[in-house]
């Protein structure tokens, strides 16, 4: 494999991320915890796939970030047996680059791409005709002399992320044969996370600071396996190296993070709309220039769990906060700047 390919594809991407954090993740789906529906449906479409001995049809998975989308592609590679290469769409910068990795993927292999919503559209109209007749058009000389040749591909399984379904065009969508979104936890869920990962780190966790941890993480496992990490290091330094109640508690309070999981810019958002837009409506543009954020963060990281939780809603005109707000911060609808509200 040439520099630029290795540049593109799953070794130096898998490298970039977290070594511990990779270092959770389930391998199988027997090990994966959570989304039972989903689950359930993935371990009819590997058998059945396996036992045609052909390639998967193409998977599309959509939710909100770390819910364990790039970790459900390489289940499905290690349940087929197959491997897995792995990319995320803006590092895809030329059609050749899409071309490379694809002429070499071999047969019945697994290929993700996140964030496949911002695929380049030249790039974007490449991946048809391989999704669809696993072959691509590609280009051969320049000027009045070039020509367009079709080359094969062998059958493979394309395995697409995306944390909004809603920029993907549909005839992209269209081309999935198996089209999943991810949905966040429930606390049980995430409990029983906290305590596999636990083990693989080699730290004890009380059952109660378990399920304080699976309160504080908002649905997430990435969360609760980085809250769980955090935890490891203060009982490290201010106890026996057993996460108790009393560390998770001491420890939460360092990080800023409330009963509801908020963390300091969590309140930042609610507390901006009240204090500086009279509780909403206000346009997220506007609102990520008042935070300090992007919007693609806004929109992405903190907006859905401040919905889930009742603590935000949207509208025609723009994001309001909801009365549940304004009493988990302490706050009233005339709220003035002195009241006080630990952020």
């Amino acid at each position: 494999m040439s520099d630029d390919q290795d540049r593109l594809v799953s070794g130096n991407y898998r490298q970039a991320e977290d070594a511990e954090e990779s270092s959770l993740r389930p391998r199988v789906l027997s090990e994966f915890v959570g989304q039972a529906q989903l689950k359930e449906n993935l371990a009819v479409f590997i058998q059945a796939t396996r036992e045609r001995r052909e390639s998967l049809d193409h998977v599309f998975f959509s939710g909100p970030p770390g819910l364990g989308k790039t970790t459900l592609a390489g289940i499905i590679a290690n349940e087929l047996g197959v491997q897995f290469r792995a990319t995320s769409a803006p590092a895809l910068e030329r059609p050749g680059d899409l071309a490379a990795i694809l002429t070499t993927i071999g047969e019945k292999n697994v290929f993700f791409i996140d964030e496949i919503h911002r695929l380049k559209p030249v790039i974007e109209e490449m991946l048809y005709t391989a999704m669809e007749d696993f072959e691509i058009d590609v280009v051969m000389g320049q000027g009045p002399g070039a020509r367009t040749i079709k080359l094969p591909l062998p059958p493979f399984t394309l395995v697409g992320a995306t944390t909004k379904t809603g920029l993907v065009s549909s005839p992209l969508y269209s081309r999935f044969g198996i089209t999943s979104r991810l949905d966040f936890y429930t606390e049980a869920d995430v409990k029983k996370i906290i305590f596999r990962s636990s083990r693989i780190l080699d730290v004890k966790v009380e059952d109660k600071a378990a399920g304080i941890l699976a309160h504080c993480s908002r649905g997430t496992p990435r969360v609760a396996n980085r809250l769980l990490r955090r935890m490891r290091d203060f009982a490290q330094v201010w106890g026996e190296g057993k996460v108790n109640e009393a560390i998770v508690g001491r420890g939460l309070e360092a990080l800023q993070i409330d009963s509801l999981g908020l963390d300091k810019l969590d309140r930042i958002i609610l507390t901006t709309i009240i204090r500086s837009y009279g509780g909403g409506p206000v346009g997220s543009e506007t609102l990520a220039i008042s935070i300090g954020e992007a919007v693609d963060t806004l929109e992405d990281v903190y907006e859905p769990y401040l919905i889930q939780t009742g603590l935000l809603k949207r509208t025609p005109r723009g994001r309001m906060v909801t009365g549940h707000a304004y009493r988990h911060l302490n706050m009233t609808d005339d709220s003035s700047e002195d009241q006080g509200l630990l952020l």
